[in-house]
């Protein structure tokens, strides 16, 4: 039966072949991979997924689409939201860390996203359709517009590349917006950085990110009575990933 996209779910299908293929290439699954879709939807790349693989892991939200999915063998389907995920849980139940793949519900891709940074020493390397705009973020440098609070703390923790931009007439029903896939690997952790820390400065830097820091950062540090070497006359977007961690290291010690 013909399934209609839910718009509450975000639901836009992927239906060109020649950019299925490019990704699935892109991707390059291998037989034994711990690999898990994400709203695998109508199965446009869980098929060529599995084709390649032997098994994968499904988390779809949708109750009709899920059990479609559990009807197929090589499938072990996840009826959740995402967000309730323990990817921890599901890497370690799977014997090895995870090659995460899908197309984001481009209303939730960023909350998505940051669910999955708390688990990355869990993953392999991401692959993700999103709006072309936030993977503009994501890889956005210093000095750039689109540079900000999704780049500081993405850039943090990943090798973040994009691979592929795809054009709304791929999807149907055709999104508003154009889109790409990004490939995202996990970076060795600085064990000395503390996530909560760098969090918290990093959001109240793009607070008010047309102001100078010394009028947002520069008062969450007096505060906390700290004073370092950092340059304040700047705003958020001049400063780059590693002055943050750096700073984030600096609070912390004083701590």
């Amino acid at each position: 039966m013909r399934h209609i996209a839910r718009k509450r779910f975000g639901q836009h299908f992927l239906v060109d072949e020649a950019i299925i293929g490019a990704i699935v290439d892109a991707i390059g699954p291998q037989p034994g991979d711990s690999l898990v879709e994400i709203g695998p939807g109508l199965g446009a790349l869980t098929d060529p997924l599995v084709a390649r693989c032997g098994r994968l892991t499904v988390v779809e939200l949708d109750r009709d689409l899920a059990a479609r999915l559990r009807r197929r063998g090589e499938l072990n389907v996840i009826e959740s939201d995402v967000l309730k995920v323990d990817f921890r849980a599901l890497a370690l139940g799977l014997g090895g860390r995870l090659r995460i793949v899908g197309n984001l519900p481009y209303n939730i891709s960023t909350p998505i996203l940051f669910h999955l940074l708390a688990q990355a020493q869990h993953v392999l390397d991401q692959h993700f359709m999103l709006q072309k705009e936030v993977v503009e973020r994501m890889v956005a440098v210093p000095g750039n517009k689109d540079f900000g609070r999704l780049t500081v703390m993405l850039q943090w923790r990943y090798a973040i590349e994009p691979v592929l931009d795809v054009p709304p007439q791929a999807f149907e029903p055709p999104p508003r917006v154009d889109s790409a896939v990004v490939r995202m690997r996990p970076l060795t952790p600085s064990s000395a950085v503390d996530a909560a820390v760098l969090g918290e400065l990093v959001t109240v830097a793009f607070s008010q990110r047309r102001k100078l820091l010394r009028n947002t950062l520069g008062r969450w540090l007096a505060e906390r009575g700290h004073e370092a070497a950092f340059d304040l006359q700047r705003r958020a977007e001049e400063v780059s990933v590693a002055e943050y961690m750096a700073l984030a290291l600096s609070v912390a010690a004083a701590r």
